[in-house]
């Protein structure tokens, strides 16, 4: 709380990040497999925590974010991620059953929105499928993420997904074509198959974007993947 010309003015204080937004860091940065994992697993990491309700004194209810995307993931100077713009979010809690989906007017971002968003099938009603289209965008972060992972020399230049299907801002209807009717997803870079690290990475965009929603990942499952995939290749190689 603090005072500005007599008047009282209520301030939020945040953390400073000075790396920017994950999809400013991608511009500028090309990747190790290290630091994909890393940036990857943290993102990871905080949707799990906000997807879990957590009971308890220091409890919170569980979160689904509703419009993750690059530009929404702030990069901290150890180059792990934090989730950052929740005014979109809704919460709930299982003992009250309640949802609260808040009433702002705003809707996520069409160029990350799972299909059954865009051809309005999403049941509002229902916590779960919120949860469904944040694992949808979230797929769509790691293959931002796996662009500009240099593999054997070769790196690509930072593109957002469905760059080359749809215009700069996208429409509802021509990502409505893009991804419900032509059933489209981004095209996976070949060389991710050849590398045994990245190739989970591929493997986990797929799963991310089953049509069916309730195929999907979870963010838990997401996150335990990832941990392993840090975890084997920061092993010491084995000489025989």
């Amino acid at each position: 709380m603090t005072s500005r010309n007599s008047s009282t003015q209520l301030w939020l204080i945040t953390h400073y990040h000075e790396h920017g937004s994950l999809y400013d860091f991608l511009q500028r940065q090309p990747l190790d497999r290290g630091l994909a994992l890393r940036l990857a697993h943290s993102i990871a990491c905080g949707l799990a925590h906000l997807h879990v309700e957590i009971f308890g004194t220091q409890g919170k209810p569980a979160i689904a974010h509703r419009d993750l995307k690059s530009r929404n993931v702030l990069v901290k100077s150890n180059l792990q991620c934090c989730i950052a713009d929740l005014g979109l979010a809704v919460m709930h809690s299982q003992g009250s059953d309640s949802l609260d989906i808040g009433n702002n007017p705003r809707v996520g971002t069409k160029r990350y929105m799972a299909p059954e968003v865009l051809d309005e099938q999403l049941r509002t009603d229902c916590f779960e499928s919120y949860k469904w289209t944040d694992i949808w965008a979230f797929g769509l972060v790691l293959w931002e993420i796996a662009r500009r992972t240099i593999v054997n020399g070769i790196v690509e230049d930072y593109r957002p997904p469905f760059f080359d299907m749809v215009p700069n801002d996208p429409s509802f209807e021509e990502m409505k074509k893009v991804v419900c009717v032509d059933q489209q997803t981004p095209n996976i870079p070949n060389r991710l198959a050849a590398d045994p690290f990245l190739s989970g990475l591929a493997q986990m965009m797929r799963e991310c974007w089953y049509p069916n929603p309730s195929a999907r990942l979870t963010a838990l499952r997401i996150k335990k993947t990832l941990q392993k995939l840090c975890a084997n290749l920061e092993k010491p190689k084995m000489i025989h």
